[in-house]
């Protein structure tokens, strides 16, 4: 069943004046508030406010979808879902994903998402997904899963 945003809210591409209410929606998260840059996020604007947003960051041979927020009000409605495949669409290089716990992860398998491990990586993305993958062992309670977009059949 295809997915509709609901009735007065649009999806856009970011505009400069967006990036406080992407830090606001970022932080509100606890996700990473580095490489926040707007003209990388796409948002769902809903009855005039931003109460949604996610990024596909730019890196040599590959992108990695980030950021992904729905203010809590608006949870529910499938924007977060209707976001995701946008920015799947959007993509133009392999695309790759890092989230807490295996609730977010079945939310990813369901758009293809597998889980890799991080010798599965481009160059580009060892580092920055290394960083996390160290503090996964150092603290245990924090479980990080790595996914990379595979079409179905791929």
């Amino acid at each position: 069943m295809p997915i509709s945003l609901p009735p007065g809210c649009i999806l856009r591409r970011a505009l400069a004046g967006d990036i406080w209410a992407i830090r606001k929606l970022v932080l509100s998260a606890k996700l990473d508030p580095t490489q926040l840059r707007w003209s990388q996020f796409w948002v769902i604007e809903c009855e005039g406010r931003v109460v949604a947003c996610g990024q596909l960051r730019n890196f040599p041979e590959a992108q990695e979808l980030g950021s992904l927020v729905v203010t809590p009000a608006w949870r529910g409605r499938g924007l977060g879902s209707y976001l995701t495949k946008h920015l799947i669409q959007e993509a133009t290089q392999p695309i790759y994903l890092e989230c807490l716990g295996s609730r977010l992860a079945e939310f990813y398998t369901r758009f293809g998402f597998v889980p890799i491990s991080w010798q599965e990586l481009p160059q580009s993305l060892k580092w920055k997904f290394g960083v996390s993958q160290v503090a996964s062992k150092v603290l245990p309670m924090i479980s990080v899963k790595i996914m990379q977009y595979r079409e179905s059949g791929a």
